[in-house]
């Protein structure tokens, strides 16, 4: 399954709670202008305010837009939320569900990331499922536990045909904005693990064609290493993505 060459590699910004629509829309255009000339698909998650000119900004460019979390609600009187359909109708293919911060600070459950995924997927929109331990589980010998349990519970339910549209992310939070990304070899057996817990839920073929990135402190002077890991298809990238110029870095590092 490792070092499948069908998996295209696959890079994602991640503002988080950054930019004006100006500032996206000129980001978002001079990102398009490189994006062509490269092999590695570039995506942004940006911030509800501005998806529509984010999407529009990318129309007919190899760049795609997606949200940065959706309600586990289709519709209905949730001040404040927006479901997946809002977030299709605004030019989003994509979406994060189960962040990191979005389990910590929000206090989402696996339940609440299954319901997530699955509202995702019935309005068509691609789930980017995150998953990662803290520094206490993986110290005390508990990340496999952990990961595998993200897993199941957050894909309960899910199809191997519905699964084909998943990508999956494994975002260590000890490593998140801290400026410490895993060891290479760690990513690589911890996304070689996610992938074997994918073939307990729908088989070997299903598994291999699901792209797992690596998120947490990635970096132009890490990405080259990690990025050659057979388990490593791309990555999640949050505070160095929010300069295009070393966004596009991170961009033009490819396998081999």
């Amino acid at each position: 399954m490792s070092g499948d060459p069908g998996r295209a590699t696959t890079v994602i910004a991640n503002w988080k709670m950054h930019k004006t629509v100006v500032e996206a829309t000129s980001y978002i255009t001079s990102l398009a202008l490189s994006a062509q000339q490269l092999r590695t698909r570039a995506g942004v998650a940006v911030p509800f305010t501005m998806m529509t000119a984010a999407a529009q900004a990318a129309k007919g460019t190899a760049v795609f837009i997606g949200a940065q979390n959706i309600s586990e609600y289709a519709d209905g009187p949730y001040t404040g939320e927006v479901s997946a359909a809002m977030v299709k109708d605004a030019g989003a293919s994509f979406c994060l569900i189960g962040h990191s911060e979005r389990r910590r600070l929000f206090h989402e459950t696996d339940g609440i990331v299954n319901l997530k995924v699955r509202k995702a997927l019935e309005a068509g929109i691609r789930p980017l499922l995150c998953v990662g331990e803290t520094i206490e589980e993986r110290k005390a010998g508990q990340t496999k536990a952990v990961l595998e349990r993200q897993l199941i519970q957050g894909l309960a339910g899910i199809t191997p045909q519905e699964a084909e549209s998943l990508l999956i992310a494994y975002e260590p939070v000890w490593a998140i904005g801290n400026g410490t990304a895993a060891k290479p070899e760690d990513a690589q057996n911890e996304q070689e693990w996610c992938r074997s817990v994918l073939a307990k839920l729908w088989g070997d073929s299903v598994a291999a064609a699901v792209s797992i990135l690596y998120g947490g402190s990635v970096k132009p002077e890490n990405a080259e290493l990690l990025i050659q890991k057979p388990d490593v298809d791309g990555f999640l990238v949050g505070g160095a993505s929010l300069d295009v110029e070393v966004f596009m870095k991170i961009l033009q590092c490819h396998k081999g």
